[in-house]
């Protein structure tokens, strides 16, 4: 994807309050072709067609566009996962697997967001924003994993955010290195999915879940 325009050196005035978007349209272009340090603030101007100084009216620097950028991704993001996980119905193993489907689907169809979330190196505590919409995210996978932990005996229920950090960790490495939309996608004799879902299948095992179904709280 390309947000490049005809004449990218073109002048272009500040008006109608498109500034902020227009840089943010360039940060993501620019994030897609060379990685999200991979370009200069001053080359974000230029792809949106402002002056240098011009994008310090809404952004301290490349790193505070990039905050922006990530706090907009974890937003789609999370609607993502919320749709997905739907909040566990028809049940929560089925829509546990669903929820990781959206993640790798997430990461493919959206790179130059997934990675100014996760591969610029920016602090969630960059921005307000940036913090609440991650941790806004990151709590469909904690109540996915609530839900099936409620699934186990009482006495064999792992911690739900430790749980829920397994699952974040498993998501993201299959998503890293299996489903990438890009050329450094390793090859698999099996979709990312499939393979995601297999390892799923293992640790919820492991766990006991399949055990656990039939067992009274």
């Amino acid at each position: 994807m390309s947000w490049k325009r005809d004449k990218p050196d073109a002048p272009r005035g500040y008006h109608h309050g498109n500034l902020k978007e227009e840089l943010v349209r360039a940060a993501l272009g620019l994030i897609g072709e060379k990685g999200p340090n991979g370009f200069t603030f001053a080359e974000a101007a230029r792809v949106a067609g402002v002056s240098p100084a011009a994008p310090y009216r809404h952004f301290r620097d490349r790193d505070d566009l990039l905050a922006d950028v990530a706090a907009r991704g974890f937003v789609v993001f999370e609607a993502a996962l919320a749709r997905a996980w739907d909040q566990g119905r028809p049940d929560p193993e089925a829509a546990f697997h669903r929820l990781g489907r959206a993640y790798l689907a997430f990461a493919h169809d959206e790179p130059a967001y997934y990675s100014a979330m996760f591969e610029a190196g920016v602090s969630l505590d960059a921005s307000p924003e940036l913090r609440m919409a991650a941790d806004r995210a990151f709590q469909n996978l904690r109540s996915a994993s609530e839900a099936l932990i409620a699934l186990l005996p009482v006495g064999k229920r792992p911690p739900a955010l430790m749980m829920a950090l397994h699952v974040w960790s498993m998501s993201h490495g299959v998503a890293a290195l299996f489903g990438r939309a890009d050329g450094g996608r390793r090859p698999l004799p099996m979709s990312a999915a499939e393979l995601l879902e297999a390892g799923m299948l293992i640790y919820l095992q492991g766990l006991g879940l399949n055990a656990g179904k039939d067992a009274s709280p």
